[in-house]
C-alpha cells in the first residue's frame, strides 16, 4: 500500500483529477495526441500549494512506416508486416500503418501479403490460433470501418478480411491492405489505430525515406534490405525514435531497445532503459571541500 496503487475509472475523470492534483510530482501518460496535449497544458499549471514543476512523460501517437527494398527478403518482409500491422488488432502506438514499397517488390509483395491477409485467423484474443481479435469497443469500431472507407476513396482496396460469422460477441474488423495510396493522403498520414495499411509507392529508395520521414510523428519504423548502403542511410536518414532492420517494428525489448518517439509521438523519453527511472528523480550535486 502506497507504493503501488490501482485506481480503476474514466480516465477524463480520474486522470484529470490526479495530473491536476497538487500532490502529484511526475505524470507518465500514453495515448493520443489530442489528450497528451492537454496533459502538458495541465500539468504545466502551477496551482495553490505546488512549490515544483511537474515532470511531464508523454507518449503519443505515430503513424509508422516499413519500407520493403529492391532487394529484400520477401518472405521475412510479409511474416513481419502481418505481426507488425495486425497483431492487437494494430492497436499498438507502434504499429505499422503504412508501407512503402520500391518498384522492384511492389507486385510481388502485394500478391504474397493478400494471400496472408486472407488467411489470417480472426477470432478471439484468447483463443491461440487467433491472429487478429477484436479492437477495444464499438466506437473504436466505427471510427476504423470509416477510415477504411475513406481509404477506398483514397486508393485501391487490395484485400479486406472477412470477419467470420460466429465473431459476434466483440467488436471485430477485419485486416485491410489499401494499395496504390498517395503520400499526401488522409489515410496515409493520420493515425487510424486499427488493422489497416496504406500501401504507398516510390519511385527509389531515397524517395521511399522522405516519404516515411513526411508526417507529423516519429516513433518507429522498418526496412527490410539486404543493400549495406540502404542499411546505412536508413540508419542515417530515417526519423524515428525505434528503427528496426530486417524484423517487425513492434514488440521492442526492455533494456535493449529503448522504447520513445519524438516530433508529435511524444517528449522523448526513452521507457524500458536506465535513463527513464531519471525523469522520476531530483538530481542532486553535493560538494564537499574537505
Amino acid at each position: 500500500p502506497g507504493v503501488v496503487n490501482y485506481l480503476p475509472g474514466a480516465g477524463e475523470v480520474v486522470g484529470r483529477h490526479l495530473i491536476e492534483h497538487g500532490g502529484v510530482r511526475v505524470v507518465a501518460f500514453t495515448g493520443s495526441e489530442t489528450v497528451g496535449t492537454q496533459v502538458i497544458q495541465s500539468g504545466a499549471r502551477i496551482r495553490p500549494r505546488q512549490s515544483y514543476i511537474k515532470k511531464l512523460i508523454v507518449e503519443m501517437g505515430g503513424k509508422n512506416a516499413l519500407v520493403v527494398d529492391d532487394d529484400a527478403d520477401i518472405d521475412g518482409a510479409v511474416q513481419a508486416i502481418i505481426e507488425s500491422s495486425f497483431a492487437f488488432a494494430g492497436q499498438k502506438c507502434s504499429s505499422c500503418s503504412r508501407l512503402i514499397t520500391l518498384p522492384g517488390t511492389h507486385e510481388a509483395l502485394c500478391a504474397r501479403l493478400k494471400e496472408a491477409v486472407e488467411s489470417a485467423v480472426i477470432g478471439p484474443a484468447d483463443e491461440p490460433a487467433t491472429t487478429v481479435g477484436p479492437v477495444i469497443d464499438g466506437a473504436a469500431q466505427k471510427r476504423i470501418n470509416e477510415y477504411i472507407a475513406l481509404g477506398r476513396s483514397e486508393g485501391e482496396l487490395l484485400v479486406q478480411a472477412q470477419v467470420p460469422s460466429p465473431c459476434q460477441r466483440g467488436y471485430f474488423v477485419g485486416p485491410t491492405l489499401i494499395n496504390n495510396v498517395q503520400p499526401g493522403a488522409r489515410i496515409a498520414q493520420e493515425e487510424v489505430f486499427g488493422p489497416v495499411v496504406a500501401i504507398i509507392r516510390a519511385r527509389g529508395f531515397s524517395h521511399a525515406l522522405d516519404i516515411a520521414n513526411n508526417t507529423r510523428y516519429a516513433l518507429t519504423g522498418g526496412l527490410f534490405s539486404r543493400s549495406p548502403a540502404n542499411i546505412e542511410q536508413a540508419r542515417r536518414d530515417f526519423a524515428v525514435g525505434n528503427l528496426y532492420i530486417n524484423r517487425r517494428i513492434t514488440g521492442s525489448q526492455v533494456d535493449t531497445q529503448p522504447f520513445g518517439g519524438f516530433k508529435l509521438s511524444g517528449t522523448g523519453a526513452k521507457a524500458g532503459s536506465p535513463d527513464y527511472l531519471l525523469h522520476s528523480m531530483d538530481a542532486s550535486c553535493l560538494t564537499d571541500n574537505t
